[in-house]
């Protein structure tokens, strides 16, 4: 899917805006029965939360799955059960966007910043952080780059790292800039409600 296609399958998409809380509120229907539904901050414009999900193969309604912003919250067991709990000095990892940069934060990790590789794969499509002292490892893709068929490229790549937190950061190309301003046009004229029927409750 190149850059064109996707602004297209954008804008034919099914759009409801909700304005609510200093946020505006998208959710997408896309043909096929696939939602997308974003959160923007109305002062900054920044991406604050995008969100996910497809029915399954039976039809049922499938997950969020968070794309951008806190990833879903694990739901607290009740006292009397089994469940084994997430320690909370796990790693977190999440993506928190700018302007320029797609970004990335993983929060638990208390190393100095020279044990940390963060190195761009483009034959695999993929970004991979690795520590020298083996204590973490991680793989992901940049899907804004795939839907878009746009290369992977290292020298777009940097990374920081302060109060526990590995900041990885990938400088957006112009196309991705060109077309975030683009749908944003869009977005800013469609009639947002201030209590309207889109489906942005917190997962």
């Amino acid at each position: 899917m190149a850059v064109q296609s996707w602004i297209d399958v954008l804008k034919s998409s099914k759009k409801t805006a909700l304005i609510h809380d200093g946020k505006r509120k998208i959710h997408y229907l896309f043909k096929g029965g696939k939602e997308m539904s974003e959160e923007y901050d109305l002062k900054t414009d920044e991406l604050l939360v995008r969100k996910l999900r497809m029915d399954s193969t039976l039809g049922a309604q499938g997950q969020w799955l968070v794309e951008v912003g806190e990833p879903n919250a694990v739901p607290v067991a009740s006292v009397d059960s089994e469940v084994i709990k997430e320690n909370c000095s796990n790693p977190v990892f999440m993506r928190k966007d700018t302007k320029t940069s797609f970004q990335w934060r993983i929060r638990n990790l208390p190393y100095p910043k020279d044990v940390f590789s963060v190195t761009a794969e483009p034959s695999e499509r993929c970004i991979i952080i690795r520590t020298s002292n083996k204590k973490y490892f991680k793989k992901f893709d940049i899907t804004d780059l795939d839907r878009c068929q746009l290369p992977l490229d290292g020298s777009a790549l940097s990374f920081t790292h302060a109060n526990n937190t590995l900041i990885v950061s990938y400088k957006k190309p112009k196309e991705i800039l060109t077309l975030e301003q683009d749908l944003l046009k869009e977005l800013k004229n469609l009639k947002g409600t201030s209590d309207g029927d889109v489906d942005c409750k917190t997962q």
